[in-house]
Order: C-alpha cells, then sequence, then structure tokens
C-alpha cells in the first residue's frame, strides 16, 4: 500500500513540475514562485521544492540575483533530439519548399498541443518581402488557424468527436458562433481537401491548411499563407490551391512509402 501512495505522490509531482514548465514557456518573461504558484494554483512551498528540482537538472534556469525562472537547455537537448527522429519532416521539407517559392507564401508544419497547433518546422520564400512572426515553438489555434481545421477535419470520427467537446467546453458562451464555422471547415475539408482561413486567425493573414500522416500514425497540420494583401483570396483559390493539393499528395504518397521502425 505504501508502494502504491509513493507512486501516486510521484505522478502528482511529476504532472506538476509539467504543468510549471508548460506556464513558463508560455509566459513573456521569467516567472518567480509566487506568480507560479498563483497561476497554477500550486502551493508555493511545492512550487520551491519542484522548480529548484527543475533547475537542478538543467530543464529550468534561474535568473541571476532573483527568484526568476526561464526554461533550460535541457529542454532545448531535449526539443532537438525529437527533430532529428522527426521522419516527415524530412520528407516534406523539399516539398514544402517548393511550394513556398511558387506561392511565395509562409509554411507552418505544426503537431497537436492541447487545443493549439504547436509549429514545428516553418520555411519561408527567399522572395519574401515581410517576413512571418511565426517561428518553431509558435503556436496557432485550431478553431481559427487553417492548419488547425485541416488537422481536425482530417481526424478519424471519434478522435474528431472527442477534440470538438473538448474545444466545446473551452469556448463556453463563445461555442455557438464557433460551431458553425468549425463544420463548415470539416465539410470543406472533406469536398475541396484543404481548409481556408481568410482573416479569421489574424485579420490581415490568409492561410489555406491540409493534413498530413506520418508513417507511424501520427498526424500534422499544414499551413500556408501570408498577408492579405499579397496573397489575396482569389489569388489562393485559383493559384495556390492546385499546387497545395499536389504537394499534399506527393507528400502522402512518399510518407506511405516508409515503413515504422
Amino acid at each position: 500500500m505504501s508502494e502504491a501512495v509513493g507512486s501516486k505522490e510521484e505522478v502528482s509531482a511529476l504532472a506538476r513540475g509539467l504543468t510549471l514548465l508548460k506556464a513558463i514557456g508560455m509566459a513573456a518573461a521569467p516567472m518567480g514562485n509566487r506568480e507560479l504558484a498563483d497561476t497554477t494554483g500550486i502551493p508555493k512551498a511545492t512550487v520551491s521544492r519542484l522548480t529548484a528540482t527543475l533547475v537542478g537538472a538543467g530543464y529550468l534556469r534561474q535568473s541571476r540575483d532573483s527568484e526568476r525562472f526561464s526554461l533550460g537547455p535541457a529542454l532545448l537537448d531535449m526539443s532537438s533530439r525529437y527533430l532529428r527522429h522527426f521522419d516527415l519532416r524530412a520528407v516534406a521539407r523539399p516539398h514544402l519548399t517548393d511550394l513556398s517559392e511558387f506561392a511565395g507564401a509562409s509554411i507552418h508544419l505544426g503537431v497537436r498541443d492541447e487545443l493549439d497547433m504547436l509549429v514545428i518546422d516553418t520555411l519561408r520564400p527567399r522572395s519574401a518581402i515581410i517576413s512571418s512572426r511565426i517561428d518553431v515553438g509558435s503556436r496557432m489555434s485550431i478553431t481559427t488557424s487553417a492548419s488547425g481545421r485541416a488537422y481536425l477535419s482530417a481526424l478519424p470520427e471519434a478522435e474528431q468527436t472527442e477534440l470538438l467537446a473538448q474545444i466545446r467546453e473551452e469556448a463556453g458562451e463563445n461555442w455557438p458562433a464557433l460551431e458553425p464555422r468549425l463544420m463548415a471547415s470539416v465539410e470543406e475539408y472533406s469536398r475541396v481537401g484543404y481548409c481556408s482561413s481568410f482573416g479569421e486567425w489574424h485579420p490581415e493573414i490568409h492561410a489555406l491548411g491540409f493534413a498530413l500522416q506520418g508513417p507511424r500514425g501520427e498526424r500534422y497540420g499544414v499551413g500556408c499563407g501570408g498577408p492579405a494583401y499579397l496573397l489575396t483570396r482569389e489569388a489562393m483559390l485559383e493559384r495556390v490551391v492546385p499546387r497545395l493539393l499536389d504537394v499534399a499528395q506527393r507528400i502522402s504518397a512518399e510518407a506511405g512509402s516508409f515503413n515504422p521502425d
């Protein structure tokens, strides 16, 4: 019985440590123990013990002469290892580069993290006049981004229903206004093979999105977009869509030729 209790406490400590890492990672500036306690609801004494442990392991870095913390180098090492073993990125990059240059648009490859798409790779055309602020580690809402909507739309029915339920719970009173737009995106993807977001994720950004599945069943969302004044709705639909669908097909065909280890 004591072993079971100890195991539960260790799991709880792990969950709380991960909560602290996420809170610090999403903050605009380093955070102190009191601020972390207020943000996460974890008791300050527990926060202090956890941050000390995380600093010792290299997952957090303490600001000099202060009790404020930012993410540490051990997380960068873990992220680099993840990307080095990421099969689909190597397969997709040449095709996404081709799409980026053809469309004059930025390309973002993302994976789901809760109700966001977390960008794990980004490409910009050499001709870009204005550089996108979206980079590796950026987040885009599943509900308003083209890549997020495509990810949602391509899910098997049971997984899609579960994700929609989570979105509905998070949206609260905004759900009645959000639901029709999401279901229209699902229908759009089923009908034409992509999702669009014209000024919905950001009022000055136009984007198209499609979904990919890796050789081990992992799922990704891809966004192709840029400034609305350069990439008009008409240009995106008439000129970019055919190339985008071709690129999606080529990547899927190549990814399907890879077998899991």
